[in-house]
């Protein structure tokens, strides 16, 4: 990959995870990204996403609502040409996995 495609593809990326941060769980004011449960971000060569995340618990009330949101969040960045959400909860989800600014929010700082 050159130096090119490299730079625009992290670009896009950068622009996949701000728009996630747009997705707060109903239940938690953090969005999912800095709560933790977006696994992976992958990037293809045809600017097509996948995204790995997990939810803060296997019946979370949100499970049927919060994958189709990311999903399309991630569709929604000028460039993207497909999004795809796989919803795995190995491993599960624990709050070690939220950044210092959820945890500063919900008040575990």
């Amino acid at each position: 990959m050159e130096t090119q495609e490299i730079q625009e593809t992290q670009s896009l990326e950068a622009q996949v995870i701000d728009a996630i941060r747009t997705v707060y769980d109903p239940e938690i004011p953090v969005n999912v990204y800095d709560l933790g449960l977006i696994y992976e971000i992958r990037v293809h060569p045809d600017d097509s996403v996948f995204i790995s995340m997990t939810l803060t618990a296997p019946n979370c009330p949100a499970a049927g609502i919060l994958p189709g949101q990311v999903e399309q969040a991630a569709r929604s960045v000028d460039g993207v040409t497909d999004a795809r959400v796989e919803l795995t909860f190995d491993p599960p989800f624990t709050m070690d996995m939220m950044s210092d600014e959820a945890k500063l929010e919900l008040g575990f700082l």
